[in-house]
């Protein structure tokens, strides 16, 4: 089954990045008929068909070689088995296959596993190159009611142009409702979008950058064509852009809500609108 983040990197490598079917097959690995079928479908869906497994002459020994390389994850890097050692000990066990199965295989695993132990995100970015997101909680009355809002900030990280809108929860409709209204106001979609590992966003943390995406979350990414980046854990300093925003907005917007009337969110967030826009021409761009 094509994973929603397989489909995403598909239509954004054809939709933003105009490349041929022939290419993103070349990348992927995928057939052009396979390619050619999901860029033309009218909507962004989980794609669903049934695979028949496949086996191979490696295919009794997966249990063997995942044993192995789990103890050889918690030794020393120097210490560890190459593939042609892993290739001596399974043909001890009978195994009469290629060395290009055995890598194959390695390959699919470590990947799995998240490699990639600490990757560098870059704080200075290029115009469109990328935005971040976060949620704050703020208080304020609304229609009489004194309400603990969900604040969605979407900052641009070049710019530095932002977009606020306050919700009575996360759930995913807040989630997707702020990404509409924020790309509208701001004109545009960057390339990448720098998140936090939130429970809209991603299903499990894996070892290192490794994440199991939300369906859901994969969907939006996908519509919107844009590549999501997930910080590591604790690691909110890889998108200290929003949050910072979020503490600045306490003391440029929040302080001077607290003197309005709002009767709705609609009403609010109208108000919101106005005073982000206001701020722009304020904005003092470190770089």
């Amino acid at each position: 089954m094509i994973s929603m983040e397989i489909m995403g990197k598909i239509r954004r490598m054809y939709f933003r990045d105009k490349l041929s079917l022939h290419e993103i097959a070349k990348r992927t690995g995928l057939a052009c008929n396979t390619i050619r079928k999901w860029v033309r479908a009218p909507e962004a869906k989980q794609p669903v068909y049934l695979r028949r497994a496949i086996f191979n002459k490696l295919s009794p020994f997966h249990a063997t070689l995942e044993q192995a390389l789990k103890a050889d994850s918690l030794r020393p890097k120097q210490q560890r088995r190459s593939a042609k050692a892993l290739l001596a000990q399974i043909k001890a066990e009978g195994y009469d296959g290629s060395y290009s199965q055995l890598t194959a295989f390695l390959r699919a695993w470590r990947g799995e596993q998240g490699k990639a132990l600490h990757a560098f995100v870059p704080l200075t970015f290029a115009l469109g190159e990328a935005f971040q997101f976060d949620w704050s909680e703020e208080g304020l009355l609304i229609g009489g009611i004194y309400r603990r809002m969900q604040v969605a900030h979407l900052k641009l990280c070049a710019s530095r142009a932002f977009w606020l809108v306050a919700y009575p929860s996360q759930g995913h409709e807040m989630l997707f409702d702020a990404h509409t209204r924020s790309f509208s106001a701001l004109g545009g979609v960057p390339r990448r979008g720098i998140y936090d590992n939130m429970k809209t966003a991603v299903d499990k943390v894996n070892k290192g950058k490794g994440r199991t995406v939300n369906a859901r979350f994969a969907v939006m990414c996908a519509h919107y064509l844009f590549d999501p980046d997930f910080c590591n854990v604790a690691a909110g300093w890889e998108k200290g852009i929003v949050e910072k925003n979020v503490q600045d907005s306490r003391r440029r917007i929040w302080l001077d809500a607290q003197d309005g009337q709002f009767h709705s969110f609609e009403e609010l967030n109208a108000w919101l609108g106005q005073r982000c826009r206001a701020l722009w021409s304020e904005l003092s761009h470190p770089q």
